[in-house]
Order: structure tokens, then sequence, then C-alpha cells
């Protein structure tokens, strides 16, 4: 019992922050529609490292690479909410989809200049089972400054992520608050991955909102469901790993699959039932009701 509490007590903190802060950025993703805002952050995050590392010779873990990272996180964000202010026709999604497309091209470019190897994967793949301290503490900084942003700033944002359009109508300034959420979601997810690399990362944005939408409407009720879930995946996930010799992350990953797969055939029971319910012959009227 000792050492498995060694092991798993730093990992399991980890994703209990991962869990809490990316349900949450999660949910105004999907209400959002920009599934993929994770990768194409990440792979952006990337270039920005290579950069670093290419102009000043900074190790991926140094400030100075984390810095050039947030600085392209930041103008892929003032890219992103101008374009959909201006050009509002083409979705949202497409244009994180090219954006993605050019960041990974231009890592390669990057990469084919370097005078040495560049492992541009290694920057991104983080390790759950290797986490220090220091990386929590740090981890749990940034998250619990973000998350205070995103309390104090949460009625524009949240009016946004409902509906752009609506939001255009009551007056806020759709632009810089679209520019403010994507810095938010940038540094959250740039300090994630390099936490726990960016499948787990996506796993934990995606899955557990997902889970909170099949189950609940209301937006409480929906992040207490997103965290239960990504906390009992996480559990699971590490318990899993820890007896089979297997890889942290991807056995998280599988539990949260699995959370998603119970999520779905709860929701469809409950539809049929409901429809059941709906289609099912009333029973005749009795022939002695009684008669005024």
């Amino acid at each position: 019992m000792s050492q498995l509490l060694d092991m798993l007590t730093l990992p399991f903190l980890a994703c209990l922050m991962l869990g809490g802060i990316l349900a949450y950025c999660g949910m105004h993703v999907l209400k959002r529609e920009i599934i993929f805002i994770d990768i194409s952050l990440a792979q952006v995050a990337a270039v920005g490292a290579i950069i670093a590392q290419l102009a000043f010779g900074a190790h991926p873990e140094t400030w100075p690479s984390y810095a050039a990272s947030l600085v392209c996180v930041f103008l892929l964000a003032a890219f992103c909410a101008v374009l959909r202010k201006g050009i509002i026709r083409i979705p949202i999604e497409a244009v994180i989809g090219v954006s993605y497309a050019i960041a990974a091209a231009a890592a390669v470019f990057l990469i084919s200049l370097a005078p040495t190897e560049i492992h541009a994967e290694q920057m991104l793949a983080g390790s759950l089972l290797w986490i220090n301290r220091s990386d929590l503490v740090l981890g749990f900084v940034i998250f619990a400054a973000t998350g205070c942003c995103f309390y104090v700033l949460r009625k524009p944002l949240l009016q946004i992520s409902e509906s752009y359009r609506d939001g255009l109508a009551s007056g806020w300034k759709a632009g810089r608050w679209d520019f403010v959420f994507y810095v938010l979601v940038g540094v959250v997810i740039t300090t994630a991955v390099r936490l726990a690399g960016v499948i787990v990362v996506f796993a934990f944005l995606i899955i557990p909102a997902t889970v909170s939408a099949l189950l609940a409407s209301s937006w409480p009720a929906r992040m207490l469901i997103a965290w239960t879930a990504a906390t009992i995946a996480s559990i699971a996930g590490l318990l899993f790993a820890y007896y089979l010799d297997f890889s942290f992350g991807p056995a998280i990953v599988l539990f949260l699959g699995l959370v998603l797969i119970i999520a779905a055939l709860v929701t469809k029971i409950r539809f049929t039932g409901r429809i059941v319910r709906t289609i099912a012959p009333q029973p005749p009227a009795s022939q002695f009701s009684k008669v005024d």
C-alpha cells in the first residue's frame, strides 16, 4: 500500500487538476463547436518551443521556451477571434483545422532547418508517471489563476458560448471576449500538455464535458457530472496501470472512454423509456365513473 501511494499520489493530484480545469473548458468548447482547439493550440505551442530552441538554444522545459509557446498561442487566439467576428460565415472549426495544418507544416520546416535533431513530439508527450512536486505546484498556480479568470469573467464568456449572435446583440464585445477565451484556454492547454501529453489532455477536455452534456442541461449539474466522471476515470485508470504495468496516460483515456459509453447507454435507456411511456395506450375510462 505504501508503494502504491508513493507512485500514484502525485499523478492522481495532477489528474484532479487536469480534470477540473479541462472539464470546464471542454464545456465551453462543446458549446462553441471548436472540438479540435486542443490539438491546434498544442501544435502552435510546439512551434513556439521549436523557435525558442532554434533562436536561443532554450530547452523545452525552460521559461523562454514556455514564453515563446504562449506568444504563438496568443497570436492564434487573436487570429481566431478576429476572423470569426469579421467573416462569420466561415465555420470556426474550419479555421482551427487550417491553423493546425499550417502549424504542423511550420514545425516540420523549422525542424529541417535545425543543425541538431529536435524531438518535437517529446515536447508535447508529457509523462504523468514522472511528474514531480515542482511541476504540480506550477500547474496548480497556473490553473488556479486561469480558473479565477474564468469565474470573474463567467457572464460574458457564458453568454458568447451559449450563442455568439446573442452575445453580439446583447452589446458584448464578442471579438474581444473570444480572444480572452482562446488565451485562457491556450494557457491551460499549453501547461497541461507539458504535464500529461496531447492525448490525455484532449480526452480530459472533451470526454467529461460530453458525458455531462448527455446527462444534464444546467451548467452547475454538468460541471459536477464532468468532474465526477474525470475523477472516477482517473482513479480506475491509475489503478489499472499500476497493477497491470500499463502506461498511465492511455489507461486513463481508456476508462474515460468507458465512462462515456456507460453515459451514452444510460441516456439511451432513459430516452427509450420516455418514448415507451409516451406512446403506451391509456387505460379506458371506467364505465362506472361518477356523473354529476
